[in-house]
C-alpha cells in the first residue's frame, strides 16, 4: 500500500511539474525529427504522470 501511495504521488507531482520542461523545448525550436520526438516523449510522459498521479489525496482540499 504504501509502494502505490508513492508511485501516486511521484505522478501527481511529476505531471504538475514536468510543463516546465517544455518551455527551454519550444524556446529551442522543434525544427528537427529527434525534437519533436523528443517533444512527443514528454507529451506521452506528462499524459501518463496524470493518470498515475490523478488519484493522489494530497491533491485535494479539505
Amino acid at each position: 500500500m504504501h509502494l502505490r501511495h508513492s508511485v501516486t504521488a511521484a505522478g501527481f507531482w511529476l505531471g504538475t511539474l514536468l510543463p516546465i520542461v517544455y518551455v527551454p523545448v519550444i524556446l529551442a525550436g522543434i525544427d528537427s525529427m529527434s525534437r519533436l520526438s523528443l517533444f512527443v516523449a514528454l507529451l506521452t510522459v506528462h499524459a501518463l504522470a496524470l493518470i498515475v498521479g490523478h488519484d493522489y489525496s494530497g491533491s485535494r482540499s479539505r
